[in-house]
């Protein structure tokens, strides 16, 4: 077993280990446990959703976005590939950067300097060939995920005020932010159940049995929170 500091050691003696919280509750509980941490920078609060499919089964695979209704609390650098009068489009609705053939050659020669990548479909046979440097980092567009799409002005405004994009381990867990620790409780949880209710709708045709196993809240660098699975559920379900 790792060892862990003081101030993780002291978080932890909040959580019964045994429980299993109900979402409000365990968020509460992590927002406490930063009390009494005092990490020098806003963390990060993240869900993880342990799901029953296995991802190396096309008809398993789980991935989507939502836009959280409360962002993320950070602002997202937003870079655009396309051409012609999209370029224009995605300057005026936010993107941070923007360019065509000269912006694959910069990524290619190894910058990476952005969060979200977004390009037209005319443009990705060319975006294709940087699959091997964007891939692993999570950038590659992809149309599930509305990265990929002519409509680039909707694409910023999204990714600028919040939007997540998740996709299931091979482990088969989803992992992804749902705000800051500095957020109130009632904005933690109202993205958390976003997200949840994201998931829950990416359900996949191969999936079977209980969809979600488990669920956890944590903040970055502090100790995780056991959700109740059918109380999270049930939230996301109820504001359908």
């Amino acid at each position: 077993m790792p060892k862990h500091g003081k101030k993780y050691m002291n978080a932890l003696a909040l959580v019964d280990r045994q429980k299993l919280y109900p979402l409000d509750e365990a968020i509460a509980l992590v927002k406490k446990m930063a009390e009494v941490t005092k990490r020098n920078f806003d963390q990060t609060v993240e869900m993880a959703v342990r799901l029953n499919v296995d991802p190396k089964y096309q008809d398993q695979m789980v991935r989507g976005s939502v836009v959280l209704p409360h962002g993320l609390g950070k602002e997202r650098v937003v870079a655009v590939i396309a051409q012609g009068e999209k370029l224009r489009e995605a300057q005026e609705a936010g993107a941070d950067y923007v360019g065509g053939d000269e912006l694959i050659q910069k990524i290619q020669q190894g910058w990476l300097d952005f969060d979200v990548l977004i390009a037209t479909p005319d443009m990705m046979g060319k975006v294709g060939r940087l699959g091997r440097i964007l891939g692993p980092r999570g950038l590659m567009p992809n149309p599930k995920t509305g990265t990929v799409t002519f409509d680039v002005a909707k694409a910023v405004k999204e990714a600028k005020s919040g939007k997540v994009d998740f996709k299931v381990e091979k482990a088969g867990i989803v992992h992804a932010p749902i705000g800051k620790v500095s957020f109130d409780e009632k904005k933690l949880l109202e993205n958390a159940v976003a997200l949840l209710k994201a998931i829950l709708a990416a359900k996949p045709s191969g999936a079977k049995g209980q969809y979600v196993k488990t669920i956890a809240v944590s903040a970055t660098m502090d100790p995780s929170v056991k959700v109740d699975v059918f109380d999270a559920i049930s939230r996301a379900q109820s504001t359908e």
